[in-house]
């Protein structure tokens, strides 16, 4: 049995490339306009030749209107310098958090649990944006047919590896292994190959075992 599993989907299988962004001067009205008319929750700062050099957020935005009614004044913390600005640079978040269009899917989700953000910029290997990912898109492996996910299955993980007493079947995303496994101490390798098939929600097993296998 191949223990690697499935190849896992990555960034780029998955980005949006078409990514509307902003330079250190782009002004706090613009700010909110395109990501109103881009329905984004943040927007990539660039300068150069398209290098990301930090993120605006509505996080960074918001601000402004929570110190609307009040005077930020002298020795101003990261938040009150935030409500007074009105350009780009000024109210970035730096250095971005971004990540590269190799990187597998799961470990772009990590990134975005571990620095809770929504968004990922797409960078090469200099900086230069090549694209947006975002929570919604990392998602999409879950749009896939359960009949898709057990074909998957099926052909990257049963078929070739000796296991021809083996059956799958998939519903709501949920992968149930049913069958005879002679070895059992391989449930644990057989479930993870499984598991990683891009669309699986969870795996189960219904395995018995020959007689006199242990």
């Amino acid at each position: 049995m191949d223990s690697a599993g499935p190849a896992p989907l990555v960034v780029s299988d998955v980005m949006t490339r078409t990514a509307v962004a902003i330079g250190r001067d782009a002004p706090y009205k613009e700010i909110v306009v395109l990501m109103d008319e881009w329905k984004v929750s943040a927007l990539p700062v660039l300068e150069g030749e398209g290098r990301v050099v930090g993120v605006v957020s509505e996080a960074d935005l918001l601000p402004k209107e929570a110190f609307r009614d009040t005077d930020p004044g002298p020795g101003r913390d990261e938040e009150t310098a935030r409500a007074v600005a009105v350009r780009a640079g000024d109210l970035m978040s730096s250095p971005a958090v971004t990540v590269h269009a190799d990187v597998p899917l799961a470990e772009a989700a990590r990134i975005m649990a571990r620095r809770r953000v929504k968004r990922l910029p797409v960078v090469n290997g200099i900086g230069v944006l090549e694209g947006v990912v975002s929570r919604s898109d990392l998602l999409k492996v879950f749009l896939r047919g359960d009949g898709e996910i057990a074909s998957e299955i099926r052909r990257s993980v049963l078929d070739g590896t000796g296991f021809t007493g083996l059956d799958v079947t998939v519903a709501e995303g949920v992968a149930t292994l049913s069958g005879v496994l002679s070895d059992r101490s391989l449930v644990p390798l057989l479930a993870r190959a499984v598991r990683a098939v891009e669309g699986v929600v969870d795996v189960r097993m219904e395995l018995g075992a020959h007689e006199g296998a242990s």
